[in-house]
């Protein structure tokens, strides 16, 4: 039985290494790209719900002349979250937490008035940001999840190896620091 000459197997070795360093280097890059992807799909429905909070602050001014303090702090965290739009997902996340909660107040004030509550325009917009809602949260799952196996590949061993010689790095999720100030409060019609 003839034997490998040593050569030929170093450059067996020599190719499958690169080959999977190839490999590890384009999934790092898939991860990295769906992970700005999700970014991208989080700041566009983010961007939405600022954009339908002046048409709701409108909305409950006709009715709520008096609640201006609420009026006034949605404003403010609407044009914080502007401000925000170009940070990263913990400054984000910080911005979003404080309209969510002010948009709370804004309808706990909306409970107290039976006219706007049936208002046709309200409820619309209402529903429109509920749904927002749902967006927002698939759309933060879909970033969290690339971003947890972009992160992951770039812990593991041996793809840590690649990733550290291109300088991958790790990337912050986009979490709720308080989960009561992303919920909608319940609200009833009747």
């Amino acid at each position: 039985m003839e034997e490998f000459p040593a050569s030929l197997v170093l450059v067996v070795v020599a190719v499958a290494a690169v080959g999977w360093g190839i490999v590890i280097y384009n999934r790092l890059v898939a991860l990295r790209q769906r992970s700005r992807e999700g970014w991208s799909g989080i700041d566009v429905q983010l961007k939405r719900r600022a954009d339908l909070v002046p048409n709701l602050v409108e909305t409950v001014k006709g009715y709520a002349r008096h609640e201006s303090g609420v009026l006034e702090a949605v404003t403010e965290m609407r044009a914080r979250v502007q401000a925000a739009s170009d940070a990263g997902p913990a400054a984000r996340q910080q911005a979003e937490g404080a309209l969510s909660g002010a948009l709370g107040r804004l309808f706990a004030v909306a409970e107290n008035y039976p006219d706007l509550k049936a208002d046709g325009n309200f409820v619309e917009l209402q529903q429109s940001l509920a749904d927002l809602e749902d967006q927002i949260q698939m759309a933060r799952r879909y970033y969290n999840g690339t971003v947890r196996d972009l992160n992951t590949l770039i812990e593991s061993f041996p793809s840590n190896i690649v990733a550290g010689w291109f300088r991958f790095t790790q990337q912050e999720y986009f979490e709720i620091e308080n989960a009561g100030d992303r919920a909608l409060p319940a609200v009833s019609f009747q």
